[in-house]
């Protein structure tokens, strides 16, 4: 199995061990980090880059040719959208949904996915392609963990600072990759001067080189 599979198990680990905290339970039903979203909402989008991955293995390989990343992330409806825009609406809606039958049910659910995904990822072909279920284009399967594999890490640290407990340390074969992506849609946001300068010269530092 390929470097980029077995960064993803480790993140998801991550993920599920992330659920079953007891500080996500007791803190289930109060404001998340993130607008319009409790903390349960929240656990549900984490737990969610999990368990889209068995959908779209379970589809039929698509025909046409995946996208490249940074297509993928300029056609994301939800990458600029208002917080009241129909593409965040649904996925705080979706989000929701995951997490109606509380903490102890959603994290068994994505421990279970993640055993299902231990056995099934290394059976996929190196040339796979997924089709999205919320765009009209596909990712080669490899990029398609790879997103995933962002959102781990970003919203664990949301759904972490919003219980109040430390952040998941994710080890460096999940996050390099991870911080590689980010710098590029940063680059490609912002332009390479300005980040750049974010990295190098605090005096001449843009106010933000935010990914999204």
């Amino acid at each position: 199995m390929n470097q980029v599979r077995t960064a993803f198990l480790t993140a998801a680990q991550s993920a599920v061990a992330l659920l079953g905290d007891r500080a996500v339970a007791a803190s289930w039903d109060q404001p998340s980090a993130l607008a319009k979203l409790a903390v349960g909402g929240l656990a549900g989008h984490l737990a969610r880059q999990i368990l889209t991955v068995p959908l779209v293995l379970a589809a039929d390989m698509p025909r046409e040719k995946p996208v490249s990343l940074a297509d993928h992330y300029a056609m994301a409806r939800w990458r600029d959208a208002g917080l009241d825009d129909e593409a965040n609406v649904s996925i705080r809606r979706d989000s929701e949904r995951e997490a109606a039958d509380g903490p102890a049910a959603l994290a068994a659910l994505a421990a279970a996915e993640l055993e299902q995904l231990r056995r099934a990822l290394p059976a996929e072909p190196a040339g796979r392609v997924v089709h999205l279920p919320w765009g009209p284009w596909s990712l080669s399967l490899d990029d398609f963990l790879l997103t995933r594999m962002m959102e781990i890490a970003v919203h664990s640290d949301d759904l972490a600072y919003s219980c109040a407990v430390p952040t998941p340390q994710l080890p460096p074969e999940v996050l390099d990759p991870v911080l590689a992506l980010l710098l590029r849609l940063a680059v490609r946001r912002h332009g390479p001067t300005q980040v750049l300068r974010a990295f190098s010269r605090a005096e001449r530092a843009p106010v933000t080189i935010a990914a999204f």
